[in-house]
């Protein structure tokens, strides 16, 4: 019996829970033991999963990009959640419309590594609700940006997790790991 694969949710999120426009904000704070982390999560994947405001602003940057990370994103199989994206041109990169929890639940019961879900907030909300998520990487930015898009909005309900894992970065960013409860 083989075991099932792992969504992994990875996002970088302020103080005050904003997840919005990470470019913006979250480069003073990159540093070496962010990248290995990320490198890290990527590697543990065999599939990225984007939703499509994450995949354009993706693949309008990384082809042009060279190195290790540059190298997983770019030949790495891609996953793109939409229901308004035309044929995603980024090599690699099938088109998800119509059913996706139940195309991701029937893609987490086949072999494989690790589906690394990236930044997309409205599909990692909608994955959350469904349960499909089985892993949720926040990576913990010390600032506090007083606006912007928050991964938990007032009306989410309760979402029990459990915490798995915690470093610490030298910039003050912390790399919280959690699961469902």
């Amino acid at each position: 019996m083989t075991a099932t694969r792992k969504i992994v949710a990875g996002l970088f999120i302020s103080l005050d829970g904003v997840v919005e426009a990470p470019e913006s904000w979250h480069f003073p704070y990159l540093n070496e033991e962010m990248q290995a982390a990320v490198g890290e999560m990527h590697a543990a994947a065999d599939t990225l999963l984007l939703g499509r405001v994450t995949y354009e602003s993706f693949a309008s940057v990384w082809p042009h990009q060279t190195g290790e990370l540059a190298d997983q994103l770019n030949g790495i199989p891609k996953l793109v959640a939409s229901t308004t994206l035309g044929e995603p041109e980024w090599q690699n990169s099938t088109l998800l419309d119509g059913d996706v929890t139940g195309a991701l639940a029937e893609l987490k019961r086949q072999p494989g590594k690790n589906i690394q879900l990236s930044g997309s907030i409205t599909l990692t909300r909608t994955l959350l609700h469904a349960g499909l998520i089985d892993e949720l990487r926040l990576m913990v930015h010390p600032i506090v940006l007083g606006s912007g898009q928050r991964l938990f909005t007032e009306g989410t309900g309760r979402v029990p997790l459990k915490l798995t894992g915690s470093t610490t970065f030298s910039t003050g960013v912390i790399d919280l790991a959690y699961r469902p409860a």
